[in-house]
């Protein structure tokens, strides 16, 4: 199974960029996914997350700009980001948990990471 981020970049003081993450393999289904951001020198922390039922939460620093959301048919997930502050510049990976063909169990998979840079 692979999770896959797209979409980071460099963008400046109140713009937007859209995150995406695709999941494959041998997915059965994709259960809660999650987007967490790790800036320089600080720790990871969750950003948003949707379950497959599509319930949504956010950190409180993103609420109102960020908005999480999900495809399932195509086991992709977005995170639109609008209003965009330098504090939000970091490392945005997606983590998902996973069930595989031929097994009741969940896995949490990890994306490789994209880097959002916001200037000022």
């Amino acid at each position: 199974v692979q999770l896959v981020e797209s979409g980071g970049g460099l963008v400046q003081v109140g713009g937007s960029l859209r995150l995406s993450c695709a999941a494959s393999g041998s997915v059965s289904s994709v259960k809660t996914m999650r987007w967490y951001r790790q800036a320089p020198g600080k720790e990871r922390e969750l950003v948003a997350s949707i379950s497959s039922g599509d319930s949504t939460n956010y950190a409180d620093s993103v609420q109102g700009r960020f908005t999480i959301s999900r495809d399932n048919t195509r086991n992709i997930m977005y995170l639109q980001m609008n209003s965009l502050e330098p504090e939000d510049t970091a490392v945005y990976y997606c983590n998902a948990l996973i069930q595989l063909y031929g097994s009741s169990a969940t896995y949490s998979n990890w994306g490789q990471g994209t880097q959002v840079t916001v200037s000022s």
